[in-house]
């Protein structure tokens, strides 16, 4: 089978758009129609069904695209092994990442790495929703929950702590909540669809022993402000809305300027939460995918430098 008609192929099924995929490639749209009827002749099927309005994605196309990103990966990796040069890696790189750690850590780095590996542009989807990587066609992905999906796989960046802390103005106004039952009289923000968090004292006390174990939020408080976006909550919090949990890498800088306060420093979130980069498996990892995932671990470090 024709490299480039599959290379056209995953480009056409990423965008829905033979022609702009085509010159992606090089390709006027007569040669790159011509090039992906030949690969559906090969194959004996149609991959993509066309119209004067739109391009979709068949179902024998949906079958074939995991099959044709292995091609493709492994043509590249190949290519990548031969050279010595980073300028030979080459390829869009389609990365989804949580919005608020893409302000603070991403897209500061950017620069250097695009300079570094001229071949490769980036596709950033950056957003707190949940994407699935196979289906929308990523090549890499942040994220900070449990991997679930046996077609992926993952590596740990960094843990990811989480804190409670409020605004000193929320604070000298409501008081400083000094045992987890003291939360059901605040106003809390919390993250949408995110589950409760276990809190457990680190120093117990005579007076702390019972509220050694309990959750945030806890199960009789009701949340006032309910958000599905870290720095939205982050800057809310900051504004005095009320308390919040928030991942240490989101908040240390408040932290130490006192814009922000930690709450109940005397508790632990004890889900043991971790910064992941996800990605399909695969029999060969593209080298596009492993130089972005070696440049981000050369970057934020061990340790992390919101640990530092």
């Amino acid at each position: 089978m024709d490299i480039e008609g599959i290379r056209l192929f995953v480009l056409a099924a990423d965008i829905l758009n033979i022609s702009a995929a085509g010159r992606q490639l090089g390709l006027a749209p007569a040669v790159a129609s011509a090039k992906l009827a030949k690969l559906e002749h090969q194959i004996g099927a149609d991959l993509l069904h066309r119209s004067t309005r739109k391009v979709a994605l068949s179902a024998e196309g949906a079958k074939f695209l995991p099959f044709a990103r292995e091609i493709i990966a492994q043509e590249d990796a190949a290519r990548a092994i031969l050279s010595n040069s980073t300028k030979e890696i080459s390829g869009t790189l389609r990365f989804a990442a949580t919005s608020t750690f893409s302000q603070l850590y991403i897209a500061p780095i950017l620069p250097e790495f695009l300079a570094r590996y001229p071949g490769i542009n980036l596709e950033l989807k950056m957003s707190d929703t949940k994407v699935n990587l196979i289906e929308g066609g990523f090549d890499l992905a942040l994220r900070n929950y449990a991997i679930e999906d046996s077609n992926l796989k993952a590596r740990k960046l960094a843990d990811d702590r989480r804190i409670l802390c409020a605004s000193p103005e929320y604070l000298a106004q409501f008081g400083t909540p000094q045992t987890p039952d003291d939360l059901t009289k605040h106003q809390l923000l919390v993250f949408m669809r995110d589950s409760a968090r276990e809190l457990t004292a680190t120093e117990l006390s005579t007076t702390e022993l019972e509220h050694s174990s309990c959750s945030f939020p806890p199960k009789q408080a009701k949340s006032r402000v309910i958000c599905d976006d870290g720095s939205t909550m982050r800057v809310a919090t900051m504004a005095g809305v009320g308390i919040s949990m928030n991942a240490y890498w989101s908040v240390h800088n408040e932290l130490k300027d006192g814009t922000l306060v930690h709450v109940l420093p005397n508790y632990e979130v004890t889900d043991q939460s971790a910064i992941w980069l996800v990605y399909p498996k695969s029999n060969v990892l593209p080298a596009k995918v492993r130089v972005f995932i070696d440049y981000i671990l050369e970057k934020i470090g061990d340790p992390p430098i919101w640990e530092r």
